[in-house]
């Protein structure tokens, strides 16, 4: 078919945003106020379907016009046909008339794997292109490649169920495409870190196969970008997918978590260094792991320092809403204003890229180690603050409160069956919290850790812990004294 000049109508994306499950929206008055028309994407055949990239530009009406979040552009890649499919039903989203390309069918293009196949074909093109990039000037869509893998364009696609705030889909056991829906000017941390990783061949991510940019043609100041270089912001780029490594056979780190707990529970007479499912040798090869990936990150990205002073302001600043929010912190709060006291007296903190979003469901345990995925940050900060320079403390803090979390989700399902156990599980749940965060973090430091180191930390920990605890009084109250734990543990002198 030819290819079309319009798109569908801004209703149609309002009823289909609502559907889906990586629309940050939900739950917020929004209305859809344009959709542009990105391009099509290159690699299709005779019969097969054009696959044009639209951006939906949401706008709120809870917000002012000032807001930061006050307009959002999510990316919608649709599949067009000239007929009906029926195979596709289920991922309609519009069906509309074009005035070059007639009667249109649009469906949601991961759903398709003829669609995604252009995709591929279009990735395999770009790594036989100069410089690895296959660049159409008329859209400004342009697929880039790093050297060292051949694509399996027989390969058939598979798209990831799951709540997430973008779509993945694999190819074959060969391929993983990460589609970004909520998109921003820039370049990601996802594409920036695995791309330098990469390229410098580290171990402990899933290598980068390449990338797909678009250059607003209002904007192209910026025009094109290295995703090696950790000095390049990108311009007026927007990156709308990467391809990477596919761990098939990789266990999640949560999962196995889970596991480890219950084991040890089926096992009440043992501790947990004694239970076959011990899950220290992990959280001390994972530590090992995170440490190696931060010293890389330290060395191929800039690096500078922050006022302990500034750090603890901006910890306390958050601190007033979230009291508001949770009204179980009150009473740590002389506590946790203590502890942010302390950062104050730290003098210069050092910075640098970090993961910023780490918990046990961003790693992988593969046959010959820890992965750690997902560099993208939080998904609801805004790329701008996603790209700030942090302390690699965060993310030892994120992860130590998800070995937190871990035993105590096992508690509350196996408290449905057997709810006399509770004391045992309890004790139990504590003791394999605590060593797997004391192995993590002695292998994470090499050795014990300052008093400096240890300040830092435990300001990063009961932040951490203070979100949480908005996070669970607003979604699930009977956890929130999961989070409010840890704060009067941390938070005390």
């Amino acid at each position: 078919m030819n290819d079309p000049t319009s798109t569908p109508d801004p209703q149609v994306f309002v009823d289909y945003l609502g559907r889906t499950r990586w629309f940050g929206g939900k739950g917020r008055p929004f209305a859809v106020t344009g959709v542009r028309r990105v391009g099509t994407v290159p690699g299709s055949v005779p019969g097969g379907p054009v696959v044009l990239l639209c951006l939906a530009e949401v706008t709120y009406d809870d917000v002012g016009d000032d807001a930061a979040d006050k307009v959002e552009h999510y990316q919608v890649p649709l599949a067009l046909y000239p007929e009906p499919q029926q195979r596709l039903e289920h991922a309609l989203v519009a069906t509309w008339d074009d005035p070059a390309a007639g009667r249109v069918h649009g469906y949601d293009a991961l759903h398709d794997r003829e669609a995604m196949a252009c995709w591929l074909r279009s990735f395999d093109r770009a790594g036989g292109e100069p410089g690895g990039n296959l660049v159409d000037e008329a859209s400004s869509l342009a697929f880039h490649r790093l050297p060292g893998h051949d694509l399996d364009l027989e390969s058939h696609s598979t798209l990831f169920s799951g709540e997430q705030s973008n779509s993945s889909v694999a190819f074959g056991e060969d391929a993983l495409m990460k589609v970004f829906r909520k998109v921003a000017p820039g370049v990601t941390p996802d594409v920036r870190v695995h791309g330098v990783l990469s390229r410098v061949g580290s171990p402990d991510v899933a290598a980068l196969y390449g990338w797909l940019d678009w250059v607003d043609p209002e904007q192209r100041a910026g025009d094109r970008h290295d995703a090696d270089d950790p000095a390049d912001t990108g311009g007026g780029v927007m990156q709308l997918a990467m391809l990477q490594q596919f761990l098939r056979t990789a266990s999640d780190g949560w999962d196995l978590a889970l596991s480890s707990v219950r084991d040890l529970f089926r096992q009440p007479e043992l501790h947990a260094s004694e239970a076959g499912g011990d899950f220290a040798g992990e959280a001390t090869r994972l530590g090992r792991t995170l440490r190696e990936v931060h010293l890389l990150m330290a060395e191929h990205f800039p690096t500078a320092t922050v006022r302990g002073a500034d750090l603890a302001g901006t910890m306390a600043g958050r601190l007033p809403a979230a009291l508001a929010a949770a009204p179980g912190l009150e009473e740590h709060r002389a506590s946790l204003e203590a502890l942010f006291t302390r950062v104050r007296e730290l003098g210069e903190v050092p910075v640098t890229r970090i993961h910023g979003d780490l918990h046990l469901g961003q790693t992988l345990r593969t046959a010959l180690g820890w992965k750690i995925v997902d560099f993208e940050g939080e998904p609801a900060k805004p790329l701008a603050e996603r790209l700030l320079p942090d302390s690699p403390w965060r993310d030892v803090a994120g992860m130590l409160r998800s070995f937190d979390y871990a035993p105590r989700v096992v508690e509350r399902t196996w408290a449905e069956d057997d709810p006399d156990g509770a004391d045992v599980r309890a004790r139990k749940a504590a003791e394999w919290a605590n060593r797997s965060k004391n192995h993590f973090l002695y292998a994470y430091a090499d050795g014990d850790i300052g008093d400096e180191q240890r300040t830092l930390l435990d300001a990063y920990v009961a932040d951490k812990a203070v979100y949480e605890t908005v996070y669970e009084t607003r979604n699930r109250p009977t956890w929130v004294d999961i989070p409010l734990q840890a704060v009067a543990e941390i938070g005390a002198p």
